[in-house]
């Protein structure tokens, strides 16, 4: 009875111990991922692209020129940056040309003093 209580109890501190380890490798490698963060050459990148948007967000003089060959990710930045500039200003610059958008949500371009709706 006593070699099994001992057995019992070693292996309930064993488990305890490993268990320990376990979480402590867990919040190590989060740290890790979080230094890394802050130390990658392309949080940095993206952290100048993100400033890049938010200045290009803010004023809808700025011309967005969507190409042919461009990414995917790319458009739909492109794109929800034109509709967000559209929903706060009611206008946006979107390859030249300014695109409006009236207070009933219709979207339209002025051609030759005349409403051309989208």
């Amino acid at each position: 009875m006593i070699k099994f209580f001992i057995i019992f109890l070693s292996l309930i501190i064993l488990y305890f111990i490993l268990n320990n380890k376990i979480f402590s490798y867990k919040k190590i490698n989060k740290i890790k991922i979080f230094k890394n963060k802050f130390t990658n050459k392309d949080a940095k990148i993206e952290k100048i692209f993100l400033r890049n948007n938010e200045r290009i967000i803010k004023d809808p003089n700025i011309d967005l020129i969507i190409g042919l060959y461009e990414k995917e990710s790319e458009l739909k930045q492109k794109t929800n940056i034109h509709r967000a500039r559209l929903a706060k200003f009611k206008k946006s610059k979107l390859n030249g040309e300014f695109i409006y958008q009236d207070l009933k949500g219709n979207i339209y371009k002025i051609e030759n003093k005349k409403k051309i709706y989208i």
